[in-house]
């Protein structure tokens, strides 16, 4: 009996150690940024280098928007697209900082769910809001319709010259 007692509370003991067990946080999102300094500077670069600006709204606290940070990580083809094509600016939406001023300024983006994307031109006019739930297929985010998507609104797909028909 007693060696049952001493095996029974090894089990609690290592069972509540487990439940204890903290998951690092997740950073990708900076509450303390300046998100409109940050979109500043994105447009300005955005607009020597002919790109447009792709925002991403979100927060630490959402698996959609942690979700689509690591499938862009993963794909090297679609972090290659993105990069060589938009300057990206990761706009935080938290109890710490829901960056009110910016996103009134953007159209209330918040109002298509987390994550939502954003495309501003080199001017920072903004040209487009996509809900990514229109991005998803199956259980997350499908890289060939995120890779249409950004193809339909990087640079050169608005010149005038690209659009004849």
């Amino acid at each position: 009996m007693k060696k049952l007692i001493i095996l029974f509370s090894a089990i609690l003991l290592s069972t509540a150690s487990f439940a204890q067990e903290k998951k690092p946080a997740v950073t990708i999102y900076n509450p303390k940024a300046n998100a409109q300094a940050d979109i500043d500077a994105a447009v300005k670069k955005a607009k020597q280098e002919k790109k447009h600006v792709f925002i991403q709204v979100g927060g630490n606290w959402c698996i959609w928007c942690i979700r689509f940070h690591d499938l862009v990580n993963a794909t090297p083809d679609l972090k290659n697209y993105l990069n060589s094509n938009y300057e990206t600016v990761l706009v935080n939406w938290s109890p710490e900082n829901k960056n009110e001023a910016v996103l009134k300024k953007l159209g209330y983006p918040g109002r298509f769910g987390f994550p939502v994307f954003l495309i501003l031109d080199g001017d920072g006019k903004l040209i487009h809001t996509q809900n990514s739930a229109y991005l998803e297929e199956g259980g997350g985010h499908s890289v060939k319709k995120v890779t249409d998507f950004l193809k339909n609104w990087n640079y050169g797909a608005l010149l005038p010259e690209n659009n004849k028909n």
